[in-house]
């Protein structure tokens, strides 16, 4: 009997793990429900382009798995996804991402609220002015679109190519 540790290897045999992966992250928070949580996840990827028009969403299946909650719950979430126009059923394919509709203000500002309160309270307790906030932020705005349009901004906030 020839000794398992020495026989060939397959290279037609293959292992594939099927690990199921959804395109957002969730931290889940005590004081607000598990829903609003990854309702509130879902939208943000999906205002940020973390998510495409046409891509895949994840089943109900998928999000309860994967996130550790009752597929009730998943599926309140896809629902609520779908009223708001956010997602398209595909037959045949599944949910996908809908094509994108216009963001107001109000639902930008909402999307961004709880870090822009952890922002304001950690400054404040580092005891940092609204100017160097602000001046901070603007900083770190700069440096962002630098690195995603590969230009440098002029003086006078005009872009030039590097």
């Amino acid at each position: 009997m020839p000794n398992p540790q020495l026989l060939p290897i397959d290279s037609d045999c293959t292992t594939s793990h099927n690990t199921a992966v959804i395109p957002f992250r969730v931290a889940f928070r005590p004081g607000s429900s598990l829903y609003e949580q990854v309702v509130y996840a879902a939208k943000k990827a999906l205002v940020s382009g973390q998510l495409r028009p046409g891509d895949p969403f994840p089943s109900v299946r998928t999000l309860s798995t994967v996130l550790k909650i009752n597929p009730n719950t998943a599926h309140k979430v896809i629902t609520q996804l779908l009223n708001e126009g956010l997602l398209d059923v595909m037959p045949g394919t599944g949910t996908v991402v809908a094509p994108p509709r216009e963001s107001t203000a109000t639902e930008r500002a909402r999307l961004m609220e709880r870090e822009v309160e952890q922002l304001a309270v950690e400054a404040k307790q580092l005891g940092m002015s609204l100017q160097e906030v602000t001046a901070a932020l603007a900083a770190h705005w700069r440096r962002l679109e630098i690195k995603d349009s590969g230009t440098a901004p002029s003086p006078k906030g005009e872009r030039k190519p590097k």
